[in-house]
């Protein structure tokens, strides 16, 4: 369970919907599940199967396999620490707009509020700006409730994704089921699953294919090892990986689903093309959505 909490994520919901779209609609499919069966699912067992081995985290376990080889798992904690600080400060600007969404404080103007009245967005990288409170209170209730998961090491881990994991899920399954009771929820799910095989023939989609298996299922964070080093003596590595890895293209293929089935009717709402309302990245959720 906490395996499938680290694969699902922003990679699912905001990634591989739009991912999926500019690369060939139903069609990328095909390179997907190439790259899930040649590269995700066996890298996935490989992790599984150094971090039940050495029954250690990323940095030992590759001390154990070879002196001298700590320092690839010391790359790789980097890694995950590198996705944290930006995971963090957007599951900040949710608690923010969890506290809006009361009142619906965003308004007609989502993009105005969002990115100017909420973030205060400065005129570049060069203009630091100033510091944002309601950024500040929502990234230190992200980081404490961090802290409250893992403070006891594996013991709240566990207690904890029993919810957090199929609560998003659950979520998913709701919007989906709103999504397609809209008007205009077919002309969305259209746009998003009607095939363009000759998108198959560039090699940036096949490129795009794996790095979102990649980055989709957390391989080479270090999380992984370190989640399998608690795993029991027999436990099976092999299906373990097969789960977590198909329940990760699963939510990410549902999400697509919702996305697209609420664009369409947003679309037919507003009277332009689905294209024209299709935004990937933050302003999916916070401007689009």
């Amino acid at each position: 369970m906490a395996a499938v909490g680290s694969a699902v994520g922003l990679g699912n919901v905001w990634r591989f919907p739009f991912i999926c779209y500019e690369s060939g609609g139903g069609a990328f499919l095909i390179p997907y599940f190439v790259a899930l069966f040649t590269a995700g699912i066996p890298l996935m067992i490989l992790e599984f199967g150094l971090g039940h081995m050495t029954r250690a985290s990323a940095p030992v376990a590759f001390r154990k396999v070879k002196p001298g080889f700590e320092w690839i798992g010391w790359m790789a904690i980097l890694v995950g620490l590198f996705v944290m600080s930006y995971y963090g400060v957007v599951m900040g600007w949710c608690f923010n707009y969890l506290r809006f969404a009361f009142t619906l404080a965003w308004g007609d103007d989502t993009q105005k509020f969002f990115l100017e009245n909420f973030l205060n967005v400065s005129g570049g990288i060069g203009d630091l700006g100033g510091v944002v409170p309601a950024v500040v209170a929502g990234l230190a209730l992200c980081w404490l409730c961090v802290f409250l998961c893992i403070y006891k090491g594996v013991e709240t881990v566990g207690k904890v994704v029993m919810f957090t994991v199929p609560l998003p899920v659950v979520i998913l399954v709701v919007f989906l089921v709103r999504g397609v009771t809209l008007p205009g929820a077919l002309e969305g799910l259209t746009f998003y699953l009607k095939p363009d095989f000759a998108k198959l023939a560039d090699p940036k989609v096949w490129l795009r294919a794996y790095g979102q298996v990649f980055f989709s299922l957390s391989i080479g964070f270090g999380v992984m090892i370190a989640y399998a080093s608690f795993l029991p003596k027999k436990s099976d590595i092999v299906n373990n990986a097969f789960i977590t890895s198909l329940l990760d293209a699963g939510t990410s293929f549902l999400a697509g689903l919702c996305i697209f089935s609420t664009l369409g009717y947003l679309a037919r709402a507003t009277g332009a093309g689905v294209a024209d309302v299709v935004k990937g990245g933050p302003g999916l959720a916070f401007i689009t959505y």
